[in-house]
């Protein structure tokens, strides 16, 4: 239930417009953004590569009303891979396809995203996002992926296509960052269980490990804070006789520090994504819906 009201919050113009102005609310965000500018998530990045963590760039922001804000949005991401290249930090850029037009044309998208992909001298990461953009996003994917070898996909464990998507993937080597998901959809789309939805990421999880040590070339990049699925990832890896540099854990800044830190601890591969820009709300509501835990935990932030 709290899941849905979190969801339903997200989607809602008026709070996107109105809670952000709140001191109390912009105090609660603080812990899990980087911040609302590319040069302050830069220098976060910078910090954690002091604790062998790299990290992985997003700016926020989905629905455009122009291909003027896509071209702009292209412009952003060009500047931040000059900034990143000026800093020699390894961070990795990951993109939305609405944020670069895909609602106005796939194929000036796919334009976007490889001019980017060409640009970078990093691997280029695109975002999933709704059940209905699922086809033209693996679309463009296929279509980058045959100009950039290292190019990355996020795939969501929690809809019912997401094996079969995986299984057409996998002959190509992709590299494939796997997360829960967290957009509102029906059941006829969707696990609707947490239970199912996690069943469902060990699959896919053992899919993509086992692909690797058959010797696929493509990164495994587990995306989930629960220690349960980092349990099940490292039990795999140890049974498939797969060395720790050979797949990643990726996670969201500011959530289970101590975890990430662990892992980069024991030598392995931490990826943390740092999310930035002044259109934060729905993507900090999606959050929160995916793991309702953080609810619990962003209301201590506040207390504190």
């Amino acid at each position: 239930m709290l899941g849905k009201a979190l969801l339903w919050a997200s989607t809602n113009p008026l709070l996107a417009q109105r809670l952000p102005r709140y001191a109390f609310v912009k105090r609660a965000t603080r812990r899990f953004l980087a911040g609302e500018t590319l040069d302050e998530a830069l220098n976060e990045a910078a910090r954690l590569a002091d604790s062998s963590i790299t990290g992985t760039t997003t700016l926020l922001g989905e629905d455009l009303e122009s291909e003027e804000e896509a071209d702009a949005v292209l412009e952003h991401y060009l500047g931040a891979l000059t900034s990143i290249n000026e800093r020699g930090l390894d961070v990795e850029i990951s993109v939305k396809p609405t944020q670069l037009g895909l609602d106005f044309s796939v194929d000036r998208t796919q334009e976007r995203i490889v001019r980017l992909v060409e640009a970078s001298a990093n691997p280029v990461w695109i975002d999933m996002e709704g059940s209905g953009r699922v086809d033209a996003t693996l679309d463009i994917y296929r279509s980058v992926l045959a100009k950039r070898s290292d190019a990355g996909l996020c795939l969501q464990s929690y809809l019912h296509r997401t094996k079969a998507d995986l299984e057409t993937l996998l002959p190509l080597d992709p590299s494939i960052r796997l997360v829960k998901g967290a957009y509102n959809e029906p059941a006829s789309v969707a696990f609707p269980k947490k239970g199912e939805v996690d069943q469902n990421f060990v699959r896919l999880t053992k899919m993509l490990l086992s692909a690797r040590a058959s010797g696929g070339k493509g990164r495994p990049v587990i995306g989930s804070h629960d220690p349960r699925m980092v349990g099940e990832t490292t039990r795999l890896a140890y049974e498939l006789n797969l060395k720790k540099g050979n797949y990643e854990f990726a996670m969201l800044y500011g959530i289970d520090r101590a975890q990430q830190g662990r892992l980069a601890r024991g030598r392995h591969k931490m990826r943390v994504l740092l999310s930035y820009g002044p259109a934060w709300f729905p993507w900090y509501m999606r959050r929160l819906a995916e793991r309702p835990a953080n609810v619990l935990f962003v209301l201590k932030q506040l207390i504190r």
